[in-house]
């Protein structure tokens, strides 16, 4: 949690970390993947067989060794729109027995050569050397989709018993379950571009005679329920019926302005859908008297991200080039994720490879755009507990897109030109993220709840909000200083953010210069003792 006081513009901005104040922890998945077949994501992007880049199975390595890099903790699978037409038993079995289809959410044609099996081996692979395995998370088609089907699935993946499509699986070559525990029930039914769009009364009837069978063939199910946005009527008559079975509630939002300071300042409206979904999952908790013991339905972003339909549209492949400005728009993205981390049990962003995504393929390489170096950083370092922290510093008051979030930050005076967060780790690393949205400000800023000890600095930057990373030409990338403080020294440094430089100067500490390589949005530090003033 971050709180935010106005002050005067000339006076000096401060930063207070209060790091023995730990307020939730950080679920690690709010770092997650998406990957749909639309566009470029499946094919062409993690899966290219004949192209020299990739392995025996047809996976791209280039792709393989980035996505690991981001240690993804969990990845959404197959949609998205997709889902609403897709009938998951035309992508099993051999591949020349599968069934082309025509596919109506992007207008292409889907030939099932990457299906459920493929999915799970690549997982496989890019699980290597992962203490932990890159989850699956699963979306039934709740759209031209059935019940049986659905729970043919489950049991594809999931059975153990001497049955039908248990052993089906293991004629595949599957012997042991893949142990699939996330499961969406449809995804944006609500939309008008959906096959099959319903009343969010209808729904919730569906939702919850599926949660029932579903639970009773595998009641470790974690089932999500398909929400709107956390701000919409949908979102509270969806939950009241089904609060009983689920474990986490859907949302979606994409941000986008043509403007610099209303596109980076766009997410603030997924804090407020986070703490008004959380609301209404409580009031349906209320009316359906569930006692506390029970966990509380966290929330599952199960698609967020910077994007212009109209300048990507998705029935062309939605491949956006991302800007500095969309950089730091993801940069507020991730903080806004942290900052409600009591709330968010998974976040994904859509998508992992060339659709509207953070990494570009082409036949010889990839590029990471802008948006690559905030996920990158975020997911090594932005875990463990948010702690508290209070910003004092001058406010912007012009147009947001949407207009609305003027009015929600109107309380504080404006939005904070410095979007911050703050961790602590399992070793008492502190990690401090600061954007700058100004383009013209920059700020010498007062860090307060420093102590000795070393310190990692990481900027991104780039020579102004409109540039953009090609392949071979990186533009916005990331930069790395590392150093040691004394508390009974004096301590300056600038951060690069946007298009100038940000200064903070801590009460009585030095930075003692060890090491310089390349880039970031934050800072670490590693803990001790609290300073007073804290």
């Amino acid at each position: 949690m971050t709180t935010f006081t106005r002050i005067p513009d000339e006076e000096t901005p401060s930063i207070s970390v209060d790091a023995a104040r730990r307020l939730s922890k950080v679920d690690p998945m709010i770092y997650g993947g998406f990957m749909e077949h639309m566009g470029r994501c499946i094919y062409g992007g993690i899966y290219d067989p004949g192209n020299p880049l990739s392995d025996a199975h047809g996976y791209r390595t280039d792709v393989l060794s980035a996505l690991r890099d981001l240690d993804i903790p969990v990845i959404r699978y197959p949609g998205g729109n997709f889902c609403a037409t897709y009938h998951w038993q035309d992508g099993i079995g051999p591949k020349e027995n599968r069934p082309a289809r025509p596919e109506l959410a992007w207008l292409g044609t889907e030939t099932n050569e990457f299906g459920t099996d493929e999915f799970m081996h690549f997982l496989s692979v890019l699980s290597e050397g992962k203490e932990k395995r890159v989850e699956p998370y699963f979306c039934l088609n709740m759209g031209t989709g059935t019940l049986d089907e659905a729970l043919a699935w489950v049991e594809y993946c999931n059975g153990t018993r001497n049955t039908y499509w248990a052993n089906m699986r293991r004629k595949n070559g599957h012997e042991e379950p893949y142990n699939i525990k996330y499961w969406a029930l449809g995804n944006e039914v609500w939309g008008p571009w959906q096959v099959e769009q319903m009343t969010a009364e209808d729904y919730a009837k569906k939702a919850l005679q599926w949660s029932k069978a579903l639970h009773l063939l595998d009641p470790t199910l974690q089932l999500i329920l398909c929400g709107e946005t956390g701000l919409s009527p949908w979102d509270l008559t969806v939950l009241l019926p089904n609060i009983h079975h689920i474990t986490m509630h859907s949302i979606h939002i994409y941000s986008t302005s043509n403007s610099h300071v209303p596109n980076a300042f766009a997410p603030l409206q997924a804090e407020l859908a986070i703490q008004s979904a959380a609301h209404l999952i409580q009031i349906a908790r209320i009316q359906a008297k569930i006692p506390p013991s029970i966990p509380v339905p966290t929330i599952c972003f199960d698609e967020w991200n910077v994007w212009d339909p109209l300048r990507a549209p998705g029935e062309e492949g939605a491949e956006e080039k991302y800007t500095l400005s969309d950089a730091l728009a993801v940069g507020i993205w991730l903080n806004v994720f942290v900052r409600q981390s009591k709330f968010v049990g998974m976040a994904n962003i859509a998508q992992s490879v060339n659709v509207i995504s953070p990494l570009m393929t082409s036949k010889d390489g990839i590029s990471k755009q802008t948006t690559w170096w905030p996920l990158w950083l975020f997911s090594r370092y932005m875990r463990g507990w948010t702690v508290g922290c209070h910003v004092r510093g001058s406010a912007y008051e012009g147009g947001f897109e949407p207009r609305w979030i003027g009015s929600v930050v109107a309380g504080d005076g404006g939005a904070s030109w410095l979007d911050v967060s703050a961790v602590v780790n399992e070793e008492g690393w502190v990690s401090l993220v600061v954007v700058n949205v100004s383009e013209e400000k920059s700020f010498e800023t007062e860090l307060k709840g420093v102590v000795d000890g070393e310190v990692e600095v990481y900027t991104i930057t780039g020579a102004n909000v409109k540039v953009a990373n090609t392949q071979g030409k990186e533009e916005v990338g990331l930069k790395e200083r590392k150093g040691e403080i004394y508390l009974w020294e004096t301590f300056d440094y600038d951060v690069e953010m946007g298009n100038g430089r940000e200064s903070f100067r801590g009460p009585d500490v030095r930075r003692k210069e060890t090491g310089y390589k390349k880039v970031s949005l934050g800072r670490r530090q590693r803990t001790g003792e609290v300073l007073s003033q804290l």
